[in-house]
């Protein structure tokens, strides 16, 4: 399915809500119920329970990517394009909570789908157990990584980041500050060096 955009959330104060909305339904050969739902980044996932009128109830996953827009030359300000698990979505950050209200279903693709979704759950709580760099430490991450200035590194001192939360990482040789975007993603290990007052960063 395509792009559906829209110029509001008609009523709705969030885009989950508005989605919420729209996936809870009731038609004459069946009722369609969001039982839980949630936004990680700009993807949207829910657990859909569909219940037949004829019999028989299933609850499976739905997968929406979002776009939100203030400039807009057509006035639309919210755009939305969903699709079930069935399609074998390549997002698959869907949360647990969501995971375990699904029902047995038979589609290969949703399997599969539902696999990579809890492979990465596993992934996310191995890195989150990661111990968290701290300043004046040493990092030495497992595979070297190749900087803006052609130079590949793995070794690093950990040093305060003054506009955030995140630390920079510092080229022990060349003092040269670099940033290593979703760094806990990457194998490494910390050395706790001996007590030495750090310089001052350049």
């Amino acid at each position: 399915m395509g792009w559906l955009f829209m110029r509001d959330l008609g009523g709705d104060s969030t885009p989950r809500a508005y989605l919420d909305n729209q996936f809870t339904y009731t038609r004459d050969d069946h009722r369609l119920t969001v039982l839980a739902s949630s936004m990680v980044g700009h993807t949207y996932y829910a657990a859909a329970e569909r219940v037949e009128t004829a019999g028989g109830r299933q609850v499976f996953a739905i997968v929406c990517l979002t776009k939100t827009s203030t400039g807009a030359r057509d006035g639309c300000t919210f755009g939305y394009k969903n699709m079930t698990e069935h399609m074998g979505p390549c997002e698959s950050e869907c949360p647990a909570s969501i995971l375990d209200e699904l029902t047995g279903i038979d589609s290969e693709h949703a399997k599969a789908w539902r696999d990579r979704c809890r492979a990465n759950l596993v992934k996310r709580k191995l890195q989150n157990a990661k111990p968290t760099p701290k300043p004046g430490q040493t990092i030495v991450f497992d595979q070297p990584m190749r900087f803006s200035d052609g130079q590949e590194r793995t070794r690093f001192e950990v040093v305060p980041n003054p506009k955030g939360r995140t630390p920079l990482f510092r080229d022990p040789a060349t003092w040269a500050i670099c940033r290593i975007p979703a760094f806990r993603k990457r194998a490494y290990r910390l050395i706790n060096p001996a007590v030495i007052p750090a310089r001052a960063m350049s």
